[in-house]
């Protein structure tokens, strides 16, 4: 069965960009969104879009910094990052889900893809 592949982390300073990039199987889903796990802490939801690529959702962390996007040609969503801080450092995953409910549930997505590694040094 084909996976969802995450991709685009890396080691960048406080201040900068990154675009993290999922790659989805050919199949349509209801909803796809991006979580984020640093060292200790809980998993916590970043953002989430819906698969015809409107109402994006964000945590209210990265609002106004973040934006996700998707291109449904190329079966894949983005998550652009601006103005990236310490705070942001953690391991990104991507996920989707088939059904509804709610969006910032991780427990809610049924597809996921391995993590990328984004760390914000100050």
């Amino acid at each position: 069965q084909a996976q969802h592949v995450a991709s685009g982390g890396g080691l960048v300073q406080a201040g900068d960009s990154l675009t993290l990039s999922c790659v989805e199987p050919g199949a349509i889903f209801y909803t796809t969104g991006w979580f984020r796990q640093a060292p200790g802490k809980a998993h916590e939801f970043v953002a989430s879009i819906h698969g015809t690529g409107n109402a994006p959702t964000y945590a209210a962390a990265v609002k106004g910094r973040f934006t996700i996007s998707r291109d449904r040609a190329k079966h894949t969503v983005y998550l652009q990052m601006n103005n990236l801080i310490a705070e942001d450092t953690a391991v990104y995953r991507c996920a989707s889900k088939v059904g509804v409910g709610p969006l910032t549930d991780s427990s809610q997505y049924d597809f996921w893809a391995q993590g990328t590694q984004v760390t914000v040094s100050s």
